[in-house]
């Protein structure tokens, strides 16, 4: 099934229908106007005739073999199945898929290898290094990507006045954006624009995790769908700009994000085929699905296929956020070690797989739904080891290893052990952690899953 298209007139009209509509949401005028550039600017990507509508229409990537699909062994062959074009069915298991990933894995990781947190430095809580050499000082100089941007967040969230001063508003670096090489477009089959997003590691991030309760995205001024729910944490983090005007007024993480995405996808070769790879780890899983969700709500993923790989992610909303996604197209593969905890939080209790209980029914438009297709991975040596079971390497080098049979871990005496197991990893990933956080945490966990902030 190829990736859903609309003809130029279809589109055309559809974002000059927009404006209208916008003009009466107060405060949405601008937002609006970037959405309906954004969407003029994807009709003439999907007109008939032009680059991208002709790839989308190409020969399928699978051959008949006596009546079987069979997927091509080259990632340049196969690059569509790999994005998630059928929803990865069958392909679970495929090396390919696996190797890349891992891959994608690996470019994550080098967030966490640039972060700086070193107190004394300059550069505390950004990025050691400049962009044009980021890659090849965290030892990826081979990626086959440059990196065109630095993404930083800023999470709105009120501080205890312990913790460093004035965190709460203050831009942190929170990931990359990045284009293939000519060479690993080749490679690939396709350009493709990577945004790469590290997971929780300061302290405003941290309280940010703690904002469990759901909250209407309104990710669309035209259409604000006060239904789809989101985790409040999360969206602070994607939509607060930096208070402190350290980065000379670059905007809130999804106006970066927005802005970058929609230039590097327009501005390419039409000539060929270009990907939207999302990819974060822990936190970082979660924004890189918010922002599938904005970018397909935009219109932007008929310009280009969008893609999420997510390691270790968290829930990130609720069941209509999901049926949305799933209207708009949005294609997620969460790449989850069974034995890990995150997978679960927030909505130990309240998720896709309690509503059918009677007495939660009253709060099915409460409970947490994951989004997309599950990977699932699982490690005996990493049993009793909660801190090695949520770390990305664990994740890469399990991507790597031959297939092991994972079925879902079971909760082990349910939502409360779920939750201490949660609590007991914290604190193995903040050694020497302040006396604010493990307090926050202790209550956190139970306040999370019930949503009671």
């Amino acid at each position: 099934m190829a990736f859903a298209t609309t003809t130029a007139a279809t589109a055309a009209a559809a974002a000059m229908a927009l404006t209208p509509q916008c003009a009466k949401l107060p405060g949405a005028t601008r937002q609006c106007r970037t959405r309906t550039s954004i969407c003029r600017a994807a009709a003439m990507a999907t007109a008939p005739g032009s680059a991208s509508t002709s790839a989308v229409a190409a020969a399928p990537v699978t051959a008949r073999l006596g009546g079987r699909r069979t997927a091509s062994s080259s990632v340049a062959g196969m690059w569509r199945q790999v994005q998630g074009c059928d929803d990865w069915e069958g392909l679970l298991e495929h090396p390919v898929l696996r190797s890349e990933v891992a891959r994608y894995g690996e470019l994550v990781d080098a967030c966490y290898k640039a972060f700086d947190l070193d107190p004394a430095s300059r550069r505390h809580h950004n990025c050691k290094y400049g962009k044009e050499r980021m890659l090849e000082e965290v030892g990826m100089a081979g990626a086959g990507y440059e990196v065109t941007k630095y993404i930083y967040a800023a999470p709105d969230v009120m501080t205890v006045p312990t913790m460093e001063a004035s965190t709460s508003g203050r831009g942190r670096w929170i990931g990359y954006l990045a284009v293939s090489t000519p060479e690993m477009t080749r490679r690939l089959g396709r350009r493709d624009v990577l945004v790469s997003f590290r997971g929780t590691v300061t302290p405003a991030e941290w309280l940010a995790n703690l904002m469990s309760s759901l909250e209407p995205a309104r990710l669309d001024p035209c259409d604000p769908r006060p239904d789809v729910k989101v985790e409040s944490g999360f969206l602070s983090l994607y939509t607060s700009a930096d208070k402190t005007c350290r980065f000379g007024g670059a905007g809130s993480c999804r106006e970066q994000l927005l802005r970058e995405v929609s230039r590097l996808i327009h501005s390419g070769d039409s000539r060929s085929d270009t990907s939207v790879t999302l990819a974060g780890h822990s936190m970082g899983g979660a924004l890189a699905t918010l922002l599938a969700y904005d970018l397909a709500e935009l219109g932007l993923n008929r310009a280009a296929p969008i893609t999420v790989f997510s390691f270790g992610g968290p829930r990130v909303g609720n069941a209509a956020f999901k049926a949305r996604c799933d209207q708009l197209g949005v294609k997620a593969l969460r790449v989850a070690n069974v034995r890990d905890p995150i997978t679960r939080m927030p909505g130990v209790f309240l998720n896709e797989a309690t509503t059918g209980a009677a007495v939660l029914r009253p709060w099915r438009e409460s409970c947490y739904t994951h989004v997309g297709v599950e990977l699932p991975l699982d490690d005996l040596s990493s049993v009793g080891d909660l801190a090695a079971v949520h770390d990305l390497g664990t994740y890469i080098a399990l991507l790597r290893k031959p297939k092991v049979a994972a079925p879902r871990a079971d909760d082990g005496g349910g939502g409360g052990a779920v939750i201490g197991r949660v609590l007991e990893f914290v604190g193995w990933q903040r050694a020497g952690a302040m006396p604010w956080q493990d307090a926050a945490l202790q209550m956190g966990g139970l306040v999370q899953t019930l949503g009671l902030i």
